[in-house]
């Protein structure tokens, strides 16, 4: 390869931009050769921040440079143009979700096996901090045995007024959103086996797509996970709530504000009886401040970088794909469970992808 990777994107829309912006930020190991975009507006803006705008998608794919292709275009045609553009000769990145279906998927993983080309897909939240947190958490049995984990995005804007509203172009909350929790807390719940899926849809302000969404999960051993997406929500509920046999964390915010509570004496049990206007309890009162000790989320690290530069070094034979095709069948199967589901209002027994 040459001393830079050449990569094009088509779509320059809101995630079209976002990844020409990160490529610009790695001029040394990257070039942004241009986009592609059907809207005439959108070629224009990017010529007019100096980025190259093909007129034609043969042009795209003649141009020798472009090594990697970037799809970030409406869902239904993510599979069609990630296959024409591996039998261009191209390595892609394909933005979530990366199809519509599982059988699509199984086309565009197929097609790049023929064409010996890298496919991958672009889950950037997996190196949010908010959720690595968590991992972090889990991973070091930081609050003992797991047994709920909750993970939620609240907005109230509603869908956005675009094709993310369209049923037929693959519009929803759980194909917008659900794709990437979906996919952390599979990560985090590692080699848990998944046992049953259960989910409820919202239709507040969209009858078309699901603006909202709450899904339960039952791993093996007991851990529970709450998943929940809503756009009519003008109270946001915390990011994450984790509780551990020996204590609990919450991450507020992207901005990570939140904190962890653990147990530091497990023999006194005494408690000041809470008094409400009916009544008191025992149960629920407060662990006093001495049988508890308080203490600041960890420190992570995460560099949404370095998925551009495996997307490079996986196509030049020297790593391995971070995000897996068997990974993102998983997510894709689940999200057809999760479909099939909301429509039966039925609890689901989950049986892996083969």
């Amino acid at each position: 390869m040459n001393k830079t990777c050449g990569v094009a994107v088509i779509g320059y829309g809101g995630m079209g931009g976002w990844h020409t912006q990160r490529l610009l930020e790695m001029p040394e190991e990257f070039t942004l050769c241009g986009i592609y975009d059907i809207d005439p507006k959108r070629a224009a803006a990017a010529e007019e921040v100096g980025i190259h705008a093909y007129a034609s998608l043969d042009e795209l794919w003649a141009d020798a440079r472009v090594q990697v292709v970037t799809v970030a275009i409406p869902n239904d045609i993510h599979c069609e143009m990630t296959c024409a553009a591996l039998r261009a000769g191209k390595h892609v990145v394909c933005e979530k979700p990366v199809a519509m279906n599982s059988a699509e998927l199984q086309t565009m993983i197929d097609t790049a096996a023929a064409c010996d080309r890298v496919f991958t897909v672009h889950q950037n939240r997996r190196w949010d901090h908010d959720y690595r947190i968590v991992k972090r958490l889990v991973d070091e049995n930081t609050l003992g045995p797991i047994f709920t984990i909750e993970s939620r995005v609240h907005g109230s804007r509603g869908i956005p007024g675009d094709w993310r509203n369209k049923k037929r172009h693959g519009g929803g909350m759980v194909l917008d959103w659900g794709v990437h929790l979906l996919d952390q807390i599979l990560l985090i719940a590692g080699d848990r086996a998944l046992q049953t899926v259960y989910a409820q849809f919202d239709n507040v302000t969209n009858e078309e797509c699901e603006d909202g969404f709450k899904i339960l999960l039952q791993f093996e051993g007991g851990l529970r996970t709450h998943i929940e997406v809503g756009t009519s929500h003008f109270i946001a509920l915390p990011r994450w709530y984790v509780a551990g046999e020996n204590g609990s964390a919450i991450v507020e915010d992207w901005n990570l504000n939140g904190k962890i509570v653990m147990v530091s004496d497990w023999e006194k049990r005494d408690a000041v009886p809470v008094v409400t206007a009916a009544g008191l309890t025992k149960t629920m009162a407060p662990r006093t401040n001495e049988t508890i000790r308080e203490y600041p989320l960890p420190a992570v690290e995460g560099d949404i970088h370095e998925f551009y530069r495996n997307v490079r070094d996986t196509a030049e034979g020297r790593a391995e794909l971070i995000v897996k095709h068997d990974e993102v069948k998983r997510v894709m199967k689940l999200m057809e469970t999760v479909f099939t589901s909301a429509e039966s209002n039925q609890v689901i027994t989950w049986e892996e992808p083969q």
